[in-house]
């Protein structure tokens, strides 16, 4: 009986390569038409074994059921079981808004005993803490609780989970350690609420020396009587501290002291102590006041003035220099 030759010296050039190789399978030589070699021979000089008998080539997983034509037909076949895409999430701006937490894992094919890859078992959890909504007091519990997880530059927090056996339950146990997170950073300890000046991890302008004196400052200069309750502020302290100019020297100093000095920082605070100071001066030409008392607690602001200005006390004018 004579034995017919390979299917794969008998196809036509426009095989249907789907009708061939639908679905996943070991590979065999007498179909595929190419011109396969894989392994190594022995001997010098010698190529690698071609693809008939070789159990290399067998004992691999391949993707020969998965070309460009085996996925358009498969997506033809799943279209009827798709819904269309949600309306507002054509952007990536809207996705990230809707759904910031970004999860991936890998899987893995490789010749094994085992049908388990170690490493497919490993989660990544991705989120931007902005998205998170805390308040200053959370986000720098979170950001410490967290330590070097979490990424200034994107502000995005990473948790690796590879703990549990199975990919499911690294899934769960990321989730489970970004919700213990976001609510241990909410906790505040009855201790937090013993914390003064010297004790914050920043500059606060409105819990530091500074804020008081402006307001003593600005008081005096409005002919009121300097508030001397210790740490406590004035009742009218909002209407001088809600001026334009004085939160803007607030920002100054604070960016001076969280941010370091810089060129900026430093210029930025010139121009501060320059605007308060023309507020100062246009509530001190329509006012009588002490000046001895307004270049004291110019001092106390801890700000080095070098200015000339023209005061009108009572009928008369006079020069003063600092």
């Amino acid at each position: 009986m004579e034995t017919m030759p390979p299917r794969s010296t008998r196809m036509p050039i426009d095989q249907d390569w789907t009708s061939v190789w639908p679905t996943a399978s070991t590979f065999k030589a007498s179909v595929v038409p190419l011109p396969l070699r894989m392994g190594w021979d022995c001997k010098k000089g010698s190529t690698p074994p071609a693809k008939y008998a070789n159990a290399e080539l067998m004992k691999i997983p391949n993707f020969l059921h998965l070309t460009p034509v085996h996925i358009k037909k498969h997506c033809v076949a799943i279209k009827k079981f798709c819904t269309p895409w949600p309306k507002g999430l054509e952007t990536e701006a809207a996705l990230e808004k809707h759904f910031p937490i970004d999860i991936s894992s890998s899987d893995f094919c490789y010749s094994s005993p085992s049908i388990r890859e170690p490493l497919s078992r490993v989660v990544t959890l991705k989120v931007k803490v902005s998205s998170l909504q805390l308040d200053y007091h959370a986000k720098d519990k979170l950001l410490r609780l967290v330590d070097d997880r979490y990424n200034p530059k994107t502000d995005i927090l990473t948790l690796v989970t590879d703990r549990c056996p199975t990919r499911k339950q690294n899934y769960d146990y990321a989730h489970y350690l970004l919700t213990a997170i976001y609510h241990e950073s909410w906790k505040t300890e009855p201790w937090e609420h013993e914390k003064v000046e010297s004790d914050m991890e920043q500059y606060f302008w409105d819990m530091s020396t500074s804020k008081r004196n402006i307001v003593n400052l600005l008081r005096s200069v409005d002919g009121k009587t300097p508030h001397q309750m210790g740490d406590e502020l004035p009742d009218d302290a909002d209407e001088y501290t809600s001026q334009p100019e004085v939160q803007e020297y607030a920002q100054a100093v604070s960016s001076l002291h969280n941010d370091g000095e810089d060129l900026h920082s430093v210029n930025s605070y010139k121009e501060a102590v320059k605007k308060s100071i023309g507020v100062i001066e246009t509530i001190v030409i329509i006012t009588s006041i002490s000046i001895n008392y307004v270049y004291r607690e110019l001092v106390l602001l801890g700000t080095v003035i070098i200015i000339r200005s023209t005061f009108i006390i009572t009928s008369y004018q006079t020069d003063l220099h600092y």
